[in-house]
């Protein structure tokens, strides 16, 4: 695959290693991989959104890919995934919907080795340096409540008005110390992306 045109590239990995007061060993670890790229619709409306349906296909797998690279694992050990996007304030947030939904799934599983859990996903027109909430879930079951999380992004200089900011979100591991009961990641069968 050939790389994608992108203003920017922001890669980062958070670690967890306390919370509230107690050592998180091993610890637990977010990535997000992001890319600023320009809105071919930015300012007009069109009503063909095919470019952008692709820009999601090729997106997901292109930041899927270095998210997970970021962890150092394998794509099988990814345990929870999300994406989001900003869009610039020349665009429109349908934009941010068509990358977001018709096609970035197929990539991001592809660079994650599956799944069949929806995944988690936000949306909302925004302008340089506005925090992005990308929510994560499990990616095989959606009601494993150890794994409905969140991680922000904020780029100084991004999204511009005719910009997208594209961001992934993967994990290794849930919540530290989940308490909160339901499914369990031991107790996944695994067959409809719920259970």
């Amino acid at each position: 695959m050939t790389t994608p045109g992108f203003r920017k590239l922001i890669v980062r990995v958070e670690e967890t290693h306390e919370e509230a007061g107690k050592p998180v060993d091993p610890p637990t670890r977010k990535a997000i991989a992001a890319a600023v790229v320009a809105n071919p619709f930015a300012g007009r409306y069109e009503e063909d959104l095919t470019e952008l349906f692709d820009l999601g296909e090729t997106f997901g797998k292109f930041l899927g890919d270095r998210a997970v690279a970021a962890l150092e694992i394998d794509p099988e050990q990814v345990e929870s995934y999300g994406k989001a996007v900003m869009v610039g304030t020349d665009g429109e947030l349908e934009h941010a919907a068509a990358v977001l939904h018709p096609k970035l799934g197929k990539g991001l599983r592809a660079a994650t080795g599956g799944g069949k859990a929806l995944i988690a996903s936000s949306k909302k027109m925004g302008s340089p340096g506005q925090v992005l909430d990308i929510p994560l879930g499990h990616k095989q079951a959606a009601y494993v409540r150890s794994h409905f999380d969140g991680v922000e992004l904020w780029v100084n200089d991004a999204p511009r008005r005719a910009e997208l900011l594209i961001a992934i979100a993967v994990t290794d591991s849930g919540r530290p110390f989940p308490r909160v009961g339901g499914l369990t990641v031991d107790e996944i069968d695994g067959s409809d992306g719920l259970r």
